[in-house]
């Protein structure tokens, strides 16, 4: 199976749920661009999941390509044992094709679209240079393989095979990875890719049994075998106009059958699989059947999300859900007519079930419909969409920071919810502390009541209140992060108490804890790189620190260009791509991402709080 994904780190989520269920990757560089800071992401994701690589180096047709440069990012930004097993026959509008490493041959596409493969002559230059990558490449493989060492150190000749097979360890271990290079667009060096892809990335069965939980604290393991029992992770939801909803499954080990039930431990449900799809891009083949190590599309689990283990309810087992970043740019949408605004819930519904970065929530106080992403580019994308796939036209506000609130010490807050009515009362008492957190923890519960002063049901109830509470803070109504919630007492009513009044309570307590608490907004901070030429870099340098922002590093590319690395709060960054081509008439490049959450200035977080409750009065 191949899935392609976007680089861009706005859709981040296709290549982090696509890294979780691979086998093998190839990272496609461009050979002008280098490395790029999405394509450190990118890197750091697979690590995580630690899937083998190969690279390619793209575009090797371009004006400024430069495949040496590049390999040489590889290995120094990425901290890759980047080991090419090709070098390039000329470059830019010279790039025939390449020469073969292992089998020291050269490989020239003879027409422009690359159809034609032939074995060509080596100029002595070309000769030289492919000498000196192969003597490398068989140093490093000599370091892996005691085969190979021993043949090398002889100085005899080294079989074919065994290169390969060398080659094939490293690049499954993670040790090395093998570097090919080429021109998509222009059909050179594909060929050659797909038969390194064959040959060195690994297969299910080279793979470590992956592991999971049959219980909470209890690791099983599960080994890619056909008579195993079933196991398999939805990766991906998508909406199907017949279907309904189909999933992405990965089947990890067993035999999936269709019209056979499968059980769902987060739901703790059982569910049919009605069909068994294996998709070829925009066409399906129904199979019967598919077995360990597939990936399918299966429909009729209703109710499955992404991450979502799904196995044999005689052998239960939960595998490690996927984990997505939070959103940080938001915007207000809505349909341009009365008529579509119920179509466009549904259609804003089937969106956020797919892509688990963005979100969708309804402003109680302004009414609007407030629509969350990756980025800008992330959200123009989603509009487009409601109009290709179902034919809604919307209107989309500006974009909008989406800011965090947190408390900065430690408070401790009262909730009493008290209701005397003619029938039957409500009482509800909590005392509790809120406890600042290391960012990145998300809020976390915790009864620290003694002798059952609160009964566990209205203990879960509070929970409920608290977490609800923390959903809008107090400040300009953001969401709250990164707090510890500790329920110490409180006190209950024989008859009058009940989920619903410690529920209140729970949320009473936590607004109160949050005034004294000290609260700050939290503003996402974006990892930022431009490339300019060296002219401009006085004038980028100054604009990126009256955006509030740091520089970190500067350097200087291959192409004798400057590159700025540094912070810069992602507030300060709108509509940056048209100031930076007007500071160096159109010749910067630039890219960010999502690097962390960090406190607001004072100032800018009253003009914030100010703003926000002034539309909060004007429209109540």
């Amino acid at each position: 199976n191949i899935i392609d994904t976007p680089g861009h780190v706005d859709f981040t989520v296709e290549v982090e749920r696509s890294l979780r269920v691979l086998d093998g990757a190839v990272v496609v560089f461009c050979a002008v661009g280098g490395v790029q800071p999405q394509s450190e992401t990118v890197w750091r994701q697979a690590d995580r999941y630690n899937v083998p690589r190969m690279a390619f180096i793209n575009k090797m047709d371009r004006t400024g390509a430069d495949f040496h440069n590049v390999l040489h990012q590889v290995r120094e930004k990425l901290g890759a044992r980047g080991v090419a097993i090709q070098v390039p026959i000329g470059s830019e509008a010279d790039f025939q094709g390449a020469v073969d490493l292992i089998e020291m041959k050269a490989l020239v596409h003879t027409d422009e679209m690359g159809a034609e493969v032939i074995e060509g002559e080596m100029s002595e230059d070309l000769r030289v240079t492919a000498e000196m990558f192969r003597e490398q490449l068989l140093e490093t493989l000599s370091e892996l393989s005691d085969e190979v060492a021993e043949l090398y150190l002889e100085g005899a000749d080294i079989p074919v095979e065994l290169l390969h097979k060398a080659i094939r360890e490293g690049c499954c271990s993670g040790e090395i990875v093998p570097v090919l290079c080429g021109t998509a667009l222009r059909n050179k060096g594909v060929q050659p890719l797909l038969d390194a892809i064959v040959r060195y990335l690994p297969s299910p069965i080279d793979r470590p049994p992956v592991e999971g939980e049959e219980r909470p604290g209890k690791v099983i393991s599960r080994v890619p075998e056909d008579d195993a029992p079933f196991a398999g992770l939805a990766f991906k939801i998508q909406s199907d106009d017949y279907m309904g909803q189909i999933a992405y499954v990965r089947i990890y080990s067993g035999t999936l059958e269709a019209g056979t039930q499968v059980y769902v431990p987060r739901l703790d449900k059982k569910l049919r699989v009605q069909q068994i799809i294996r998709m070829h891009a925009n066409s399906r083949d129904k199979v019967p059947a598919a077995f360990a190590g597939d990936i399918v599309a299966v429909g009729g689990l209703k109710g499955i999300g992404t991450g979502d283990t799904i196995c044999d309810s005689k052998d239960p087992i939960s595998f490690e859900s996927i984990e997505f970043p939070e959103p940080v740019i938001s915007s207000a949408i809505e349909a341009k007519t009365k008529v579509d605004e119920d179509k466009l819930s549904q259609a804003l519904g089937r969106l956020t079930t797919e892509d688990p970065t963005f979100h969708v929530r309804v402003d109680h106080e302004t009414g609007q419909t407030i629509v969350s992403g990756m980025g800008e580019l992330h959200l123009e994308i989603i509009v487009d969409r409601l109009l290709r796939e179902f034919g809604l036209e919307v209107t989309k506000g500006n974009p909008q920071v989406t800011y965090r609130e947190t408390i900065t010490r430690q408070a401790r807050g009262e909730g009493k919810f008290i209701r005397q009515t003619g029938g039957r009362g409500a009482y509800g008492h909590v005392v509790l502390e809120l406890e600042p957190l290391e960012p990145g923890s998300g809020i976390e519960f915790e009864d620290a009541t003694v002798g059952g002063v609160i009964p566990a049901e209205f203990v879960r109830a509070t929970e409920k209140g608290c977490r609800e509470a923390l959903e809008s803070g107090i400040l300009a109504g953001f969401e709250v992060v990164d707090v510890l919630i500790r329920l110490l007492s409180g006190s209950t009513h024989e008859v009058d108490s009940s989920d619903m009044a410690f529920r209140a309570a729970g949320s009473m307590g936590v607004k109160d804890a949050m005034e004294k608490g000290k609260p700050v907004l939290k503003e996402p901070i974006m990892e930022i790189e431009v490339v300019t030429p060296e002219e401009y870099l006085g004038d980028v340098m100054a604009d990126i620190q009256s955006r509030r922002g740091q520089i970190e590093e500067l350097g200087t590319t291959a192409g004798g260009s400057r590159n700025v690395r540094g912070f810069v709060p992602l507030r300060e960054m709108f509509g940056y791509s048209t100031d930076i081509r007007g500071l160096t008439q159109g010749r910067a490049t630039y890219s960010m991402e999502p690097h962390s959450y960090q406190a607001v200035p004072e100032k800018i977080m009253q003009e914030i709080v100010g703003r926000a409750r002034g539309l909060f009065q004007s429209t109540s």
